[in-house]
Order: C-alpha cells, then structure tokens, then sequence
C-alpha cells in the first residue's frame, strides 16, 4: 500500500533527518522546492547535492517535481502575509488564504497526481518534502491532503521534535 509523509528542513540536523526518514520506512523523497536549496551553512546538507548525497547513504530514492513548487510570485505573497503578521519564514505557522487560493488553482489543480501516484512505490513510503518545518506552514500540506483525499492515500507528518502525525 503507498503511503505519504511529509517533512521540512528546519529543526532538523543532516543526522536526525536521515533518521526520522529511514525511521518513517521512506525509500522515496520528492522535493517540491523550487529552488533546491537553503540558505545558512546550518541547513547546508539540505541543498540538492549535500541531501541527495545523504539520501544516497541512507538508501532513499530522490526527485525533484518542480512543477509541484509554489511560483515566486505566490512566495512574494506568503511574504507580504508574513511581514503583515510580522512573523519570519522560520516562524511561520499558517499559509495565507490568497496563498493557498493561487497554489490550489494554479499549480495543484492542473498537475496529474493520479500519474504521480501510479509511479510511487507500493513497499515503502513517499516522503513530500520542502523546507518549512511545519507542514501548515507550508505547500506540502496542500499536496498531502489532496493525495489523501482525491487518492486515499494515508499521510503522516514528521516534524523534528514530535512523533508522528497522521491524516
């Protein structure tokens, strides 16, 4: 049976995210960053070739579906909300609605993830990932909840300090 789970960067080490995924049963990670990579040399093991390198040695699959990644234009939004809010990207708890209304329509509605899924493995989770570390906070949230919905696949969130999470 395929399952999903979602994870961030931020909050983990290169150590305890190898971790939490191999811990997860995670053979796959698909990055649905834009741009694959993280600014700070805290979070430099998260930048495309240090992460797939790590993935390597853990033995996790990886692949970078960009066209599941928020436009710079709708990130520019999600800025404007946070600097309204006055909280940082880091801090961020919640996507903005308009946020969420341009991804929903303009990127999650027209991709085919029936397609996506009939190419996941069926023996080990798929893991979604970008850089926020909660999953409200983010875009990844809105593609688990509608692989969850639309395709019944079970979805489970890891987040550094917590267990599991599921939808």
């Amino acid at each position: 049976m395929r399952r999903i789970t979602t994870i961030g960067v931020y909050g983990f080490t290169a150590e305890t995210f190898a971790e939490k995924l191999t811990s997860a049963g995670v053979g796959l990670l698909l990055d649905v960053r834009q741009r694959r990579g993280v600014r700070g040399s805290e979070y430099a093991w998260a930048n495309s070739a240090q992460l797939q390198r790590l993935l390597a040695a853990a033995d996790i699959g990886y692949r970078h579906v960009k066209e599941l990644a928020p436009t710079t234009e709708m990130r520019q939004l999600q800025y404007r909300e946070d600097d309204r809010q006055g909280v940082g990207k880091r801090d961020r708890v919640a996507l903005a609605p308009e946020y969420t209304e341009h991804y929903t329509r303009e990127i999650l509605d027209p991709f085919d993830l029936g397609a996506l899924v009939a190419e996941l493995p069926s023996s080990t989770t798929t893991g979604l990932l970008c850089v926020e570390r909660d999953p409200e906070a983010c875009h990844r949230s809105l593609v688990a909840a509608r692989l969850h919905t639309d395709h019944r696949l079970p979805v489970t969130d890891l987040r550094p300090d917590q267990g599991l999470n599921y939808l």
